[in-house]
């Protein structure tokens, strides 16, 4: 069943992966029709995260984000797609590092180097940064249940360089790397919910109280003395974005516990409010809220 549910799909991503970005965006418009005016895809979840996030607006303003979100969550659907066959190059002329200069400046120094960021913008192009580097970039992902798709999405995933590691696996390869004196670039999205049970630090996020929020990237620039750098990506037009380095610390056994975690997400809620309509809404980020155990 999951080979023929992989060749069912399979046709269909490798259509929409070669079509001119003119056709894709009209591609997209149709899915957002679809999403939004008929299946209504989590528009309550949107709804109320945009409710709890932005009391102060006016609901017309949050209808506003709104409907902007899933005019962007649906290009991002189709620009996910079109990453699977893209070249290098033209991937490079649509999303711009402005300063990966700093990364490799600080790899020159001997540093580990951990980039956290959000999901916001269009993060999937993210892979596009291994050309630019001289350490391994490494990003984790979660076990697809069907083997096909899961071979096919490592092998586009990592076709510029990079390796990708299933989460579970992530603190084992990274010993790895510091055992043989090898340097890494580590890519972290540590925005969402964690599990409840899991979660070490509940804090306030865009004025929501009492929220879990993930510690693993500051776990791991302790432990493994990295510098950590929060990336900030901009959208700049339909289709074309940019990227920001900024450097939180590299020193970051310097920091009491949580502080770093405090700093990452405070940067995030900065970005988010500048342009609101490009963060993942449809997450339920709030739902252990005041559930502290």
């Amino acid at each position: 069943m999951a080979y023929i549910i992989y060749i069912l799909l399979y046709p269909f991503i490798f259509i929409v992966s070669r079509l001119p970005f003119w056709l894709l965006y009209r591609l997209s418009d149709i899915f957002y029709f679809i999403i939004y005016y008929l299946t209504g895809y989590r528009k309550k979840v949107v709804r109320k995260n945009l409710q709890l996030v932005f009391p102060e607006k006016t609901e017309t303003e949050r209808r506003h984000i709104e409907k902007t979100f899933y005019k962007h969550f649906s290009d991002l659907f189709v620009e996910m797609i079109k990453a699977f066959h893209m070249p290098l190059a033209q991937m490079q002329q649509r999303f711009i590092f402005n300063n990966a200069g700093l990364i490799n400046q600080l790899t020159a120094q001997g540093k580990q180097v951990i980039v956290v960021g959000g999901h916001y913008g269009n993060w999937e192009w993210i892979f596009s940064l291994a050309p630019l580097v001289k350490a391994d970039p490494i990003a984790t992902y979660l076990k697809i249940n069907n083997p096909y798709f899961e071979r096919f999405m490592l092998k586009n995933r990592s076709r510029f360089g990079g390796t990708l590691v299933e989460t579970k696996n992530l603190r084992k390869t990274l010993a790895t790397y510091q055992k043989n004196d090898k340097k890494f670039i580590l890519g972290l999205l540590a925005d969402q919910s964690p599990q409840r049970h899991r979660a070490k630090y509940w804090r306030d996020f865009f004025g929501v109280t009492q929220v879990p929020v993930f510690t693993g990237p500051e776990d791991l620039a302790k432990k493994y003395d990295a510098a950590l750098v929060f990336m900030r990506i901009n959208k700049i037009k339909r289709g074309y974005y940019d990227v920001d380095f900024e450097l939180i610390t590299d020193t970051p056994k310097q920091f009491k516990n949580y502080q770093l975690t405090d700093i990452f997400v405070e940067k995030l809620e900065r970005q988010i409010k500048a342009q609101p309509a490009y963060y993942l809404w449809t997450h339920k980020r709030f739902k252990h809220q005041g559930k502290k155990p």
